[in-house]
């Protein structure tokens, strides 16, 4: 089972936070039937299960410490296996956060087929995440901790688009227009996958 997942279409998709990550994969799994992962819905999956890992996950989530890279992987390569033979393709929400991610993941688990990046500018970002503030009664949706999300996911994630640029998989959407106008430009890159 762990050989099939080298030969499925596997996509990471990145963008800022408010990018619309999550809003397009949801419309991508509706249209393709791929299977949506997001490492941090596993994480509190498995704490929430109550499992010997989800205990040792749940020590490093309450220090607000990073869970290991290779517990990720295994609860990443344990939900896709479950579905190898089920789903057309993966989408991995949010993944790779650094170029080290990347590597790990092609060498555990296979090698990306496409990575999406959904550009949005960071004032648009922002402004989206304050109004999800509004109504998500999330920690993280003011301003000032915004503003730090930004930064770090730019400083990490620039150098991920740069090594699949060099690959030729880089496909990048404008994220700045309506969410169905971004799923034409998200759909016509998937479909080059075919």
């Amino acid at each position: 089972m762990a050989e099939k997942l080298k030969t499925s279409k596997i996509i990471f998709v990145v963008g800022g936070p408010g990018s619309g990550k999550g809003t397009q994969c949801e419309k991508i799994v509706a249209k393709y039937g791929y299977t949506h992962l997001s490492s941090g819905d596993l994480l509190r999956a498995e704490v929430k299960s109550g499992s010997a890992r989800g205990k040792k996950v749940a020590v490093f989530m309450e220090k607000g410490e990073l869970v290991p890279l290779d517990t990720v992987l295994e609860m990443l390569r344990d939900a896709m296996v479950a579905k190898a033979n089920k789903s057309p393709g993966f989408l991995l929400d949010g993944y790779p956060r650094d170029v080290q991610q990347g590597h790990e993941f092609e060498k555990k688990i296979g090698p990306p087929s496409l990575l999406l990046y959904i550009d949005v500018k960071a004032e648009t970002m922002l402004k989206r995440l304050l109004k999800r503030g509004e109504t998500s009664s999330r920690a993280d949706d003011n301003e000032q901790t915004i503003k730090k999300r930004l930064e770090t996911y730019y400083k990490a994630t620039e150098p991920v688009i740069v090594l699949y640029e060099s690959w030729g998989i880089v496909r990048k959407v404008n994220g700045e227009g309506s969410i169905d106008q971004v799923f034409q430009q998200v759909s016509a890159a998937l479909d080059t996958l075919k």
